[in-house]
């Protein structure tokens, strides 16, 4: 599958008003691509596009709630208004809530799921219709860790992205099968220094954080734009993430219960980390144009996990397959320590086996 160079395409990010949206629409123009930017927030979109076009960039804005698909076919709309067409789709808005199950609304349930699986869906029928049409292409969908491995006080922003994961998945599979010369890629950053806990629906009794360490937006960047030119399946930002996700499925168990004693503390912070002017954007969009969070923490602007999967497919599907192989061979492992036979089974194994 051959995809065009970054500086040949125009992209359109959803989502693009902060965080990783706009962290990626800044790396795009500076790399030459045009970008089509959809968000709910039009007056920060409009800043962005005169921020950006004074660097030389050619970017078009559409205020755009992927939760209704007639705003997200204005998006792809204007794209081929302005440019054309597009070459990639990056599905990348998203909400969220902190607080327990029982504690967050069945309204506020639905309306994450509708952001971010929903919206997550709009985006994929609009960009592989087009796409299809156009020859080929990609389309980009931001998942997260939390797709392979649910946290405690974020159930509903978890479920949507395991839900991203498999609607990503059978996409891929049903594009791949008539050869539409589509490429679909996921995205799963770890916990990255975004807005993310300013703009999210807070029931706990505390401010919400990012659980450190955290990783600069910069690199979800890289990895999105990467995945626009170069054929991936999934791409891992962070290598805490990628750990994370591995302690997940040897030792679901113990996961749980370091979650139970500390998940709730290491994702609170006393007193607000962003002002109310970013918070609980869940309905309404608040204050935007800012990629990185207010958290004082260490952030980290390197990630040697991500360098190792956009080598070379072969060399990247190899330490992938040893990944495999290391999971298979742990998991094994503690299966046979919770299972050990017992000395009359013992006995009679090697009798059966000494025949």
């Amino acid at each position: 599958m051959q995809l065009k160079a970054l500086h040949q395409q125009t992209i359109v990010i959803t989502g693009a008003s902060s965080g990783n949206g706009l962290a990626t629409a800044i790396t795009a123009v500076e790399r030459g691509a045009a970008v089509v930017l959809g968000a709910r927030n039009l007056e920060a979109l409009k800043i962005i596009k005169l921020q950006l076009e004074e660097q030389g960039g050619r970017v078009a804005v559409v205020q755009t709630d992927v939760a209704k698909v007639a705003d997200v076919e204005r998006l792809a709309a204007c794209a081929v208004e302005r440019f054309g067409g597009f070459d990639s789709w990056i599905n990348n808005a998203a909400a969220a809530t902190y607080g327990t199950v029982e504690q967050v609304s069945i309204e506020d349930h639905q309306r994450v799921f509708d952001v971010n699986y929903f919206g997550t869906l709009h985006g994929c029928l609009v960009a592989a219709q087009h796409l299809r049409k156009r020859g080929g292409g990609a389309i980009i969908n931001l998942g997260s860790i939390l797709g392979d491995r649910a946290i405690i006080q974020q159930g509903p922003y978890s479920a949507t992205k395991h839900a991203v994961q498999a609607l990503t998945d059978a996409l891929r599979m049903e594009l791949e099968k008539e050869r539409a010369g589509i490429s679909v890629t996921l995205i799963k950053p770890g916990a990255i220094n975004t807005p993310y806990a300013e703009h999210a629906r807070n029931y706990m009794s505390d401010a919400p954080r990012l659980p450190p360490p955290l990783y600069d937006p910069a690199l979800v960047a890289d990895a999105v734009l990467f995945a626009c030119s170069t054929p991936r399946r999934q791409l891992y930002v962070g290598g805490a993430g990628v750990l994370s996700s591995l302690i997940g499925q040897v030792a679901p168990r113990m996961t749980d219960r370091v979650m139970e004693l500390i998940g709730t503390r290491i994702q609170q912070k006393p007193g607000d980390p962003g002002g109310s002017a970013r918070r609980g954007n869940l309905y309404e969009p608040t204050s935007d144009g800012t990629v990185r969070g207010s958290q004082n923490v260490y952030v980290r602007n390197s990630s040697m996990a991500l360098e190792a999967q956009t080598l070379p497919a072969g060399a990247s599907g190899g330490i992938a397959l040893g990944l495999c192989a290391y999971i298979l061979a742990l998991r094994l492992s503690s299966q046979r320590r919770k299972h050990p036979l017992d000395t009359t089974q013992q006995s009679a194994a090697r009798s059966k086996a000494s025949e």
